[in-house]
């Protein structure tokens, strides 16, 4: 069984940063996609950062520049850790943070993790 869990959400002051980690357990092959989306209150989830194949990312607009993903692979996939490292961070990104996974034959989601951006 796949289970994506995330930590390292919490509350930060506008300007600060965050590095939030989803750690990948269970038996998983063949990813195309990692990727962070996240979900403001009232709003629709967003994708944040995506990387495909483990090569380039994209950015959502409204991050690009201050959010950086990356990830640790295992070479026998049986360590998998993404991060997403948020620098300069500003109210508007206050959400909850969900880890997303994409394999040829299934996806997945984490529980997610709160971000709150407040002075």
């Amino acid at each position: 069984q796949v289970q994506l869990v995330e930590s390292g959400g919490g509350l930060a002051q506008p300007g600060g940063s965050l590095k939030l980690s989803c750690v990948v357990s269970g038996n998983i092959f063949n990813i195309n996609v990692m990727a962070w989306y996240r979900q403001a209150p009232g709003k629709q989830r967003e994708e944040v950062a995506l990387t495909i194949g483990g090569g380039s990312a994209r950015y959502a607009d409204s991050v690009l520049g201050r959010f950086t993903i990356s990830r640790d692979i295992s070479r026998d996939n049986a360590n998998i850790t993404v991060y997403l490292l948020m620098n300069s961070l500003k109210p508007e990104d206050t959400a909850v943070y969900y880890c997303h996974i994409r394999t040829t034959k299934a996806y997945y989601w984490g529980q997610g993790t709160q971000v709150t951006v407040s002075s």
